[in-house]
């Protein structure tokens, strides 16, 4: 197992900074566009800062996500997305994170096309949900999906093809649907890892031109 330490961090600062993101999704029409920050903590073992959204929210309530949310048209870049929704959802600054780039782009169940960005955090910041958004802010050592300790695999078919994406259970809190897509992408892509989903393949074998809506079940 890959373990990471701040020889990993210096080697993922590389990684990112030579990684050419792969847009399997460039042929398909989306509802929305949204960005996401993937964020490690600069510390010997780094954990990933996660949220849980609010439970009164019409959709996606209750649900754990990366900070993040839809691109505004005055967003300069995807990256500026990222970091001004992670500001309003989690009070994090801009200034407090080291941006190492962009992931592949990904899809959600309800069609909207979310870019993740990578960025580096100091260890000890404070952090505060926006209750109009979040139930909570957790942290979870990222060695533990380095492990691939998931509960179960959520399995599904679309036009004809076969997914298969983790999920993980930490200390109450369910990880799934995009959000372990995006971290399996990062893993994979980033720190070598060899988690199979099924999504890169389905992307090919369809040209990138389906919106895939029934990964899994919506839970409502």
């Amino acid at each position: 197992m890959l373990a990471i330490t701040d020889t990993m961090l210096a080697r993922l600062r590389q990684q990112m900074a030579d990684l050419q993101p792969v847009d399997h999704w460039r042929e398909t029409s989306f509802r929305t566009a949204a960005a996401v920050l993937l964020a490690l903590t600069d510390e010997p073992q780094p954990q990933l800062v996660l949220t849980r959204r609010a439970a009164h929210l019409k959709t996606h309530r209750g649900e754990v996500a990366l900070p993040g949310g839809k691109i505004d048209p005055t967003d300069a870049s995807v990256v500026a997305a990222a970091l001004r929704e992670s500001e309003e959802e989690i009070a994090l600054p801009p200034s407090a994170v080291e941006v190492l780039g962009e992931l592949d782009p990904m899809v959600t169940r309800l069609g909207v096309k979310v870019t993740p960005v990578v960025g580096i955090i100091p260890p000890v910041i404070a952090l505060t949900p926006n209750p109009d958004e979040l139930d909570s802010i957790f942290r979870v050592p990222f060695e533990f999906f380095l492990r691939d300790e998931r509960s179960r695999t959520d399995r599904g078919t679309v036009n004809g093809h076969s997914v298969a994406v983790p999920c993980w259970h930490w200390q109450g809190y369910e990880i799934w649907g995009v959000t372990a897509i995006i971290l399996v992408n990062f893993m994979n892509r980033v720190l070598g890892q060899h988690i199979s989903t099924g999504i890169e393949q389905l992307a090919q074998k369809t040209n990138g031109r389906i919106t895939p809506a029934d990964w899994l079940s919506d839970p409502d």
